[in-house]
């Protein structure tokens, strides 16, 4: 898939944002290294705090259907250029160490980064150490 199309399905997810009390509409679109294409925008909630971002909507759904490589993706917000926020930054490294990231403001207008542009120095996977019983996280 190319980008404009991957930026267009972005745009689009944008437009199902549930978002009554802020108002900012934010879809994303990623294409996974098997080829598949997931989109999510964000979801608000009255008490906040289980607010989700298009983003994870978007990573979250790849990973529940089998895909575990974003390979880019595309985001599209209400701000002249959106960028990911902290948490959604960390979750694209877990899944996508090398992950172009695309911030959408329309489909002629739009800017590339890396993931280590956005988040140097990142802590991942490789990062944690296995108990010495062999157990525990890689």
């Amino acid at each position: 898939m190319d980008e404009k199309k991957l930026i267009k399905k972005a745009l689009e997810a944008k437009e199902n944002a549930y978002v009554p009390y802020s108002n900012f509409h934010v879809g994303a679109a990623i294409l996974t290294e098997d080829g598949k294409v997931y989109t999510g925008c964000n979801i608000e909630i009255a008490s906040y705090s289980p607010t989700i971002c298009a983003e994870r909507t978007a990573v979250f759904k790849a990973i529940s259907e089998g895909s575990k490589k974003v390979k880019t993706i595309a985001i599209a917000g209400e701000s002249e250029f959106t960028y990911p926020c902290g948490v959604c930054r960390q979750v694209l490294r877990e899944f996508g160490q090398d992950v172009k990231i695309i911030i959408v403001n329309s489909e002629d207008d739009y800017r590339e980064h890396t993931l280590e542009e956005l988040l140097p120095y990142s802590f991942g996977p490789k990062d944690l150490k296995k108990t010495e019983s062999g157990e525990g996280n890689v």
